[in-house]
């Protein structure tokens, strides 16, 4: 070969080099495009402090005068939200602490002006024990908004679809956001592609995100990734993580599932995390910080919301349920940390705590006589009370409480599953279950509501409270207007022949 003749090869072996270098660096350029304009993903971070956490930890007690001063501290952290209503909050304000649970939501709304507040409603429960008429949800979800609530969690007991239809309605009506929840239990119909389905069905409801409510600390990592691709081959709206740390799992649940694709997670102040509460907001923050789920929330701005309540842990001490660490109970006999705990005062009340091993190992034949209901309230406690029946009269269903009569009656919507015939038999006799949605068979409530708390009526809402918990408000909301008012209600009409001290 010629050296022009090599040296043309060469030449043509560089340029075809050139070439293919060039064609290569424009294919990588062009693969690169979409990663830089991709938008970086960021996991949220839901705080329940103000809610869940102190429902969790001490009872719900914690007032609002001490919420309060660190709640512009809370603003300014950068959560995605606080939930600091819903549960059991409305109850115990009025009950145990004298205090209007409608005022606290408006002084939060007060102060802060930045995070969206959120709240748990119990479908057509709304924040009591019992199913209530479609036009006394609609008028609660009307006010709540109003008052401030920004984001709505709508969960139902039997995840009934049914039973969150008027309220999730009604919060779309509103403008406000509508979450829309999946109780998480373990049973053999609560599947993945059930769960999935029903994430599907809610985003038809008009769901605007969907949560996975683990009220029992059960989700593992594994499920959980599991879970979240189910739901997400189905729908592609945010998903949301709920867990408590009972069963020691919940931090690495919520890591799995943000790795699958879930976006917000539901943690708490440290003070007030971990045992039967969430995990702790500051861990998962430093956890995540640096990667492609940086929270964008600075520990440094932790560090005084946490001091803060570091203080009304130690005020409330007296109240703290400490379980000691992992209650490995809660994966034995998989029920919430709030049932047990239940459970084993109810027998300490009646000197049977040496029964609690038989009630435990009785609660799953209940469970799987009523079609295997979620553990959430009200369920649980229907559940619970039902199985510490059984084993302390020493037969099954010789005693069954209204409730239970109630449940196998369909007014508390359907069963996840087929209820045993033979038990509820023995329940109902011969009457015949219902099939509508229950809310169709409660006649309008409002009126009568209005009526019933004129008296004491300082604002429309008041009549929900006394709707709601008619018992609990009769002694509220006559000690509420002589304060407000600063009159002695003793000179007032009286109410059910009873008068009210100032």
């Amino acid at each position: 070969m010629t050296q022009d003749k090599r040296a043309g090869r060469a030449n043509a072996n560089s340029a075809e080099s050139s070439g293919k270098k060039t064609e290569e660096t424009a294919n990588r350029k062009e693969d690169s495009v979409p990663v830089e304009a991709k938008p970086k993903r960021r996991a949220m971070v839901m705080e329940t402090a103000l809610r869940d956490a102190h429902q969790s930890l001490i009872a719900t007690r914690m007032r609002t005068s001490d919420m309060a001063p660190v709640l512009e501290l809370m603003d300014e952290v950068g959560y995605y939200s606080l939930e600091m209503w819903g549960g059991a909050t409305f109850d115990s304000c009025m009950r145990f602490l004298g205090e209007d649970p409608w005022e606290r939501l408006r002084l939060i709304r007060r102060h802060v002006k930045k995070t969206k507040l959120q709240m748990l409603l119990r479908g057509q429960n709304l924040v009591g024990y019992r199913h209530y008429a479609d036009d006394a949800v609609r008028e609660f979800v009307k006010r709540t908004v109003g008052n401030g609530m920004d984001i709505i969690r709508i969960f139902d007991a039997l995840n009934d679809l049914r039973n969150m239809e008027i309220a999730a309605d009604q919060v779309k009506k509103e403008g406000a956001h509508l979450q829309m929840c999946i109780a998480y239990t373990l049973s053999p119909v609560h599947t993945l592609d059930a769960f999935a389905k029903m994430a599907l069905d809610m985003t038809h409801m008009g769901a605007d995100s969907i949560a996975i409510k683990d009220m029992a600390g059960l989700l593992n990592p594994v499920d959980c990734v599991r879970l979240v691709k189910a739901i997400r081959a189905k729908t592609d709206v945010p998903i949301q993580l709920h867990s408590h740390y009972t069963s020691g799992m919940a931090s690495m649940a919520y890591y799995a599932g943000l790795e699958a694709g879930a976006s917000v997670v539901d943690t708490a102040i440290s003070p007030f995390s971990m045992g039967t509460s969430q995990p702790p907001t500051e861990s998962l923050v430093a956890a995540l910080a640096g990667g492609e789920l940086d929270t964008g929330i600075r520990l440094e701005n932790l560090v005084p919301v946490a001091e803060y309540f570091k203080k009304i842990r130690e005020k409330y001490s007296n109240l703290i349920a400490d379980i000691g660490g992992v209650d490995i109970n809660i994966l034995r006999y998989q029920i919430p940390g709030g049932m047990y705990s239940n459970l084993v005062s109810q027998l300490k009340e009646q000197n049977a705590l040496d029964r609690l091993e038989d009630v435990m190992q009785e609660i799953p034949v209940v469970r799987r006589a009523m079609g295997y209901p979620p553990l959430v309230t009200p369920t649980s406690q229907i559940v619970g009370t039902q199985a510490t029946l059984n084993v302390l009269t020493g037969q099954r269903w010789k005693v069954i409480p209204k409730e239970v009569k109630q449940y196998f009656m369909g007014y508390y919507g359907t069963a996840p599953a087929p209820l045993d015939p033979e038990v509820q038999k023995l329940a109902i006799g011969n009457e015949e279950p219902i099939t509508c949605r229950p809310g169709e068979k409660i006649a309008p409530e409002m009126e009568e509501a209005r009526r019933a708390a004129a008296v004491w009526t300082l604002q429309p809402e008041d009549a929900l409270s006394w709707l709601m918990f008619p018992q609990v408000a009769k002694d509220f909301l006559p000690q509420k207007y002589a304060r407000v008012t600063k009159r002695d209600v003793g000179f007032d009409e009286m109410v059910d022949n009873a008068a009210y001290p100032v």
